[in-house]
């Protein structure tokens, strides 16, 4: 990921810290190892596609991520040794990521809140914003609690 994305250093570390936070919840919501890894691996590439999203169409929107990003995940990771159940999973949250009807499972509920954490922060978002997040997304009892100690929300 640091390589692909090189200089831009706001994009790296927006992909470290939502990796961060991904990797607490998890870890803190009991997950087993296969979600855990799933969850982390698309943490670290959820946003992979924005490069190519802004090359191509001059824009970073949500919806475009999900077109491009998982071609470019697919071309970083077909270097490691991931089954085929695992990286169609990987896959799948990377190229639903800002489709938060579509959230089937626990690992793509938490890569969700850990990317709103992280964004709450970053875009600086108003108390207002952050408790309509908070009601309308967050599920688990690790990411409410860290939402509400960060942000006093």
């Amino acid at each position: 990921m640091i390589k692909y994305f090189k200089a831009d250093v706001r994009r790296i570390n927006h992909a470290i810290k939502v990796l961060s936070f991904a990797r607490l919840i998890g870890k803190m919501e009991g997950l087993d190892e296969s979600k855990q890894q799933i969850l982390e691996i698309a943490a670290i590439l959820h946003d992979i596609g924005i490069k190519v999203c802004e090359q191509k169409y001059g824009s970073s929107a949500g919806h475009l991520q999900e077109i491009e990003g998982p071609e470019v995940a697919k071309s970083i990771l077909d270097g490691f040794d991931i089954d085929q159940k695992t990286l169609e999973r990987i896959l799948f949250l990377i190229g639903n990521h800002h489709s938060y009807h579509k959230i089937d499972d626990i690992d793509f509920q938490i890569l969700v809140e850990a990317d709103f954490i992280v964004n709450i922060y970053e875009d600086e978002m108003s108390k207002e914003a952050i408790k309509q997040v908070k009601e309308k997304y967050f599920k688990t009892k690790t990411a409410t609690a860290l939402l509400g100690t960060m942000f006093e929300v």
